[in-house]
């Protein structure tokens, strides 16, 4: 695990040709839109004219995306994947080329026109570029290739709007032509990229299309909604954009009023942008190593704060305006306080970073093959609408209540937190997932060992694993992507604070027959009740912790749950857990003590799965015996 990188997916045909095409499209959209305002400022538009432009050619764009998504969804669920992105690539060559005779003719509305017809092909080609990720990576790879192509993403992005600028500048009076044969080539180059992609199964075959865009776009958005952990991982995904627009949005005038940067020129806006998508991309990739290889989505609370605190650093650092103007990078940059400014618009885009990969990952986990392209359509649509509410939100704030850029940032530093404890007080989950993974990782250094290979992604399943210390489940539910309906004794569910997360968590409090035989038949119901519903449920069938390292004798409690519903049993061992200060290795003034290894190693491994019908209590403690050896 220790030498695994998530680069080396980068080496790998099933996933570079299609990380290729992403970040093709992504650069070609953002030179061609940057191209349309050289070439204005090319023919002497006016001011007016271009800030026309502005307005109108972001609607133009997103339209499509209101209108189609929910079509564009039914066809990739319905068409083979590949075949789908090849479409789309000729499309772009297609559009490319309209908008290169636009180019050539210096045609405004025609470029108009193919600026229409490429947010109907990114409308099209939106379903597919997250819900494919499920079908060329494996489970514990999910969360770094979605860094990757956010990655990948981000500085696309950066780098398009910075060439499309260049073309008229560095080609002056042949800029037309220029701008018309590069965006006509990273198309051509796009389409023969994405023929490399491996072929996959189509989502549904079998879906019949229907073409009505209204009860259509209301039907998907409904479909997302079923599940609440996806429906909030929809509704995070969407503030990051409505998070990104407006933080975007206030750059330029920012990077003018309160960097001092001058007014003829766009060096320290784009020097501004710039540090945020690289520390964007630079979260995006941290994920991979945050999360342990898993779909961890406690890292959204941590991408949340993290936000919202350099916001309000970068508020603090210059609320008002710059002490001089007319500034060019360098000379910005030897100001007082430049280096804080960087240093908080860098921890804005990685904590950016770090709060939408984990949801992206959550969304592809949690949704069936079947639905994933349907639920990223109403993605696309609700983002839409996210972004045109930002934009709104901007212009009535600052046109209509005569707001500042730093009171802008202010305002939404603080609105971050109000949403984001919005959401974790819908989905609990999301907190509850952000306090284990924080403490796991702050008291212990986590060795996976077939978890990915052998818990099922789906369906009902029976965890079975030794029992060692107070921290068992935590450590097992920081490790496993499916929420894990733990079943534990009661005095343990009690525990002051932890009583908290294991309530949240939904674990099932069990007593012996001896102490409370209702509460014992409540739990034997609850856990028949979670497997019917296709949940993870885990047990600890030694029925108390270890008092001397080793594995006790698995009780019949196992076999009376497999009576009732034979679901798979996953076998699973703790190795190294027994020199914790949570074990029964010490007294309790021992245990008090910080452990004599701080963050020491802990394997968790996980077996082969057993059929519930041939499944034994016997049968299941050599299984767990074996993996765990001799490492107590």
């Amino acid at each position: 695990m220790s030498s695994y990188s998530q680069f080396s997916l980068l080496t790998q045909r099933r996933f570079l040709p299609y990380f290729t095409v992403q970040a093709l499209g992504a650069f070609n959209d953002n030179v061609y839109r940057q191209a349309i305002i050289g070439l204005l400022i090319f023919l002497g538009a006016s001011t007016e004219e271009r800030s026309l432009y502005a307005i109108l050619a972001p609607a133009i764009f997103i339209l499509p995306y209101f209108l189609f998504s929910a079509i564009a969804g039914q066809i990739a669920e319905k068409l083979e994947k590949q075949r789908l992105i090849v479409i789309t690539t000729t499309m772009e060559i297609a559009i490319m080329s309209l908008a290169a005779v636009g180019f050539l003719l210096q045609n405004m509305p025609l470029l108009l026109v193919a600026l229409f017809s490429t947010g109907v092909q990114s409308t099209l080609f939106g379903p597919v570029k997250y819900s494919v990720l499920p079908s060329i990576l494996k489970p514990e790879e999910l969360t770094g290739g979605n860094g990757l192509v956010e990655m990948g993403t981000s500085i696309s992005i950066l780098c398009g709007m910075i060439a499309g600028g260049l073309i008229f500048q560095v080609a002056g009076a042949h800029g037309p032509q220029a701008a018309a044969v590069a965006i006509v080539l990273l198309a051509v180059l796009g389409n023969a990229m994405s023929r490399l992609i491996p072929r996959m199964d189509a989502g549904d075959p079998s879906l019949k299309v229907r073409w009505n865009p209204i009860p259509e776009s209301i039907a998907v958005l409904r479909m997302a909604r079923q599940q609440p952990a996806v429906r909030n991982a929809i509704l995070g995904v969407s503030w990051f954009w409505f998070f990104g627009t407006l933080l975007t949005s206030q750059l330029p005038v920012y990077a003018e009023l309160n960097l001092g940067g001058a007014a003829d020129s766009a060096t320290l806006y784009v020097f501004a942008l710039a540090l945020f998508s690289i520390g964007t991309g630079a979260g995006s990739l941290l994920c991979e190593k945050l999360s342990g290889r898993t779909v961890e989505i406690g890292l959204v609370p941590v991408g949340a704060f993290g936000m919202s605190a350099f916001l309000l650093d970068l508020y603090f650092a210059r609320p008002g305006a710059a002490p001089a103007s007319g500034l060019e990078l360098a000379q910005f940059l030897r100001q007082d306080g430049s280096l804080r400014i960087v240093v908080d618009l860098l921890g804005i885009g990685l904590f950016t970073g770090i709060f939408v990969v984990p949801l992206f990952a959550l969304i592809q986990s949690r949704t069936p093959n079947s639905r994933m392209s349907r639920v990223f359509a109403a993605l696309n649509i609700q983002n839409s609408g996210f972004i045109v509410l930002a934009a709104v939100a901007g212009l009535v704030l600052q046109r209509a209540l005569g707001w500042s850029s730093p009171q802008m940032l202010l305002a939404l530093a603080v609105a971050n937190v109000l949403v984001a404890a919005w959401i974790f007080t819908l989905v609990p989950e999301f907190l509850m997932r952000f306090l284990s993974w924080l403490l796991v990782r702050t008291l212990y250094r986590l060795r996976l060992h077939g978890i990915e290979k052998h818990v099922p992604d789906e369906g009902p399943a029976l965890l079975v694993c030794n029992h060692v210390s107070y921290m068992d489940a935590l450590i097992l539910a920081a490790t496993i992507p499916r929420p894990v309906r733990f079943v534990m004794y009661y005095r343990i569910f009690n525990i002051p604070v932890m009583r908290w997360i294991f309530r949240t968590a939904k674990a099932i409090p069990i007593a012996g027959a001896k102490e409370d035989p209702e509460l014992m038949r409540r739990a034997f119901e609850e856990i028949d009740r979670a497997l019917a519903e296709g949940e993870i449920v885990g047990i600890f069938p030694e029925g108390a912790l270890t008092k001397d390292g080793g594995i006790a004798a698995f009780k019949s409690g196992v076999e009376k749950i497999l009576e009732r519903r034979p679901v798979p049993v996953v076998p699973m061992a703790l190795k190294g857990m027994w020199a914790s200060m949570w074990s029964r290795r010490d007294s309790r003034l021992g245990r008090m003590r910080v452990p004599r290894r701080f963050r020491a190693h802990v394997d968790v491994a996980a077996g082969e799965p057993v059929p519930g019908e041939t499944a034994t209590a016997e049968s299941l403690e050599a299984r767990v015996r074996a993996l765990r050896g001799d490492a107590a």
